[in-house]
């Protein structure tokens, strides 16, 4: 009873001490709080309207809708990630099973035979002889038969047979909730994980509307491209017939001129039409049917669709993915600096181990007298290794500091980068305007100067200058417009989605 005593307070001795086995460390934070605005200040007033929740269908077209849902039932980079989603979903099953008791079980079975040799001795038949005489008679008879008979030899195969069978099991009681921590842990990866597919859905949507937005404007690019070499070739033809018919107002370098804005107009259209091709391709690999080369877009760009409305609430970004995953790794990281603070104390393991063992299998397992039973339970607690165990707690701290750290940055990034897509979708709106007024007044400037240089009024520089800026403005028209959709596309991006819902 004294030896029991002495052991049960050894045991318990870092219990009163535990300051000396680091719990004196500070806990970990699984939650971080930030002050966010009510709303952002570039969100212009006088529209409350709101927007469907799928806001790819926002933009209303069909041809759009319908390579997004192909991108995400075909791109490989998605399938990797649902894959990982499938790991991360198993790891919750192994860190749940820790506080689970282990139970096993081992079987062994063994046959041995060996060779004995043995001589056998035929048997002399009894004798029925009642009379002392034809007794005497029989034993004569059996003595000299027995003089006779010679001993056979033979070998004989022994065989043994052995089976055993055993059982174990072990629990280890959670007295400080270490486990439980891991369990947790190993739940918060599964959370950032299924925000990390969510995020790479919304981000394979949001690239491939942006590769369709491209095509189509490539597509649109070459199309002015053409039609600007057209236009150059018939003012060519005009300066050259001109200056043929000796006109003053076409001289050789007019002529050269010409030449040298046909030719620019050829190599623009080939660019363009290589910038095409590209643009089919970088979406054919979106949607995860590269090579087919089917892909030819369409010729307008479509609508923006509703204004974004006013107010937008800055509590949206609690549904983005990326910061939903952040949060997740600060709560992982908070339960693994617990459990790794917890590990410093004592653990209590409970075991058991139940075995048997006969020459027949069916008396093993039938006759539970055959079965030993044993059972145990064991205190660890590590009195030195280094400083190791207690240096491991720190650096889950630190991780768990680190995380935080991180978190509040991926913060401030999204509020950046909604603040920065609100305030460009009100400055391209505006640089639309006055490109509106630029671009119509180019055209009217180039069908003026077209109707001069007939009249003899200008000259073909006067032509070709009208004829550029006209040009220039159509081509920023294009890109400006194509801006603003994929402007469009980062705000849903920044916010996680569309203008309204917060699930």
């Amino acid at each position: 009873m004294r030896r029991f005593s002495t052991i049960l307070s050894a045991a318990l001795l870092p219990l009163a001490f535990p300051g000396c086995f680091g719990l004196h460390l500070p806990r970990p934070e699984a939650e971080h709080a930030f002050d966010l605005p009510d709303s952002w200040r570039a969100a212009n007033g006088g529209n409350l309207g709101k927007v469907n929740n799928d806001w790819v269908k926002s933009f209303k077209d069909s041809e759009l809708n319908r390579l997004v849902d192909q991108a995400i039932e075909k791109n490989p980079d998605l399938q990797e990630a649902a894959a990982r989603l499938k790991i991360a979903k198993q790891g919750t099953i192994i860190g749940r099973s820790s506080r689970f008791p282990s139970i096993g079980f081992s079987g062994s079975g063994s046959r041995t035979q060996r060779h004995e040799t043995i001589t056998l001795t035929p048997e002399v038949p009894a004798t029925t002889m009642t009379t002392p005489a034809a007794m005497a008679d029989a034993a004569a008879t059996a003595a000299a038969t027995i003089a006779e008979i010679t001993p056979v030899t033979t070998t004989r195969i022994a065989r043994e047979s052995d089976y055993g069978l055993t059982f174990d099991a072990a629990w280890e009681i959670d007295l400080w909730g270490r486990l439980r921590d891991l369990d947790h842990a190993a739940s918060a990866d599964y959370v950032g994980a299924q925000a990390d597919f969510r995020a790479a859905r919304l981000s394979l949507a949001a690239n491939t509307a942006k590769a369709w937005f491209d095509l189509i404007t490539s597509r649109q690019q070459v199309k002015l491209a053409e039609e600007t070499r057209d236009s150059y070739e018939r003012n060519y033809r005009i300066i050259e017939r001109n200056y043929k018919a000796g006109d003053e107002t076409a001289s050789p370098l007019d002529v050269q001129f010409g030449r040298n804005n046909v030719a620019a107009a050829e190599r623009a259209v080939v660019q363009r039409r290589l910038a095409t091709e590209e643009s089919s391709r970088t979406l054919e690999v979106l949607i995860g049917d590269y090579p087919a080369s089917a892909l030819k877009g369409r010729d307008d760009l479509p609508d923006l669709g509703k204004e974004i409305p006013s107010g937008l609430p800055s509590g949206l970004l609690g549904r983005r993915p990326d910061l939903v995953a952040a949060e997740a790794d600060v709560l992982a990281s908070a339960k693994r600096a617990g459990a790794a603070r917890k590990s410093l104390l004592p653990s209590f393991v409970l075991t058991g181990r139940a075995s048997t063992s006969s020459p027949r299998l069916s008396d093993m397992l039938l006759d539970p007298e055959a079965i030993v039973w044993n059972a145990a339970s064991r205190v660890a607690q590590t009195v030195f290794e280094g400083g190791a165990p207690t240096a491991e707690a720190r650096q889950a701290l630190a991780q768990n500091e680190a995380t935080i750290r991180r978190y509040a940055s991926l913060v401030l990034e999204a509020l950046r980068e909604v603040e920065s897509a609100l305030a460009t979708e009100r400055s391209l709106a505006e640089q639309e305007k006055y490109l509106a007024v630029e671009l119509s007044q180019a055209s009217l400037a180039e069908t003026q100067a077209a109707r001069d240089y007939s009249q003899g009024i200008v000259g073909i520089l006067e032509v070709l200058e009208a004829q550029r800026r006209a040009v220039s403005a159509r081509n920023s028209m294009i890109l400006l417009r194509n801006q603003r959709l994929q402007n469009r596309v980062d705000l849903h991006l920044a916010l996680g989605g569309d203008f309204e819902s917060e699930a």
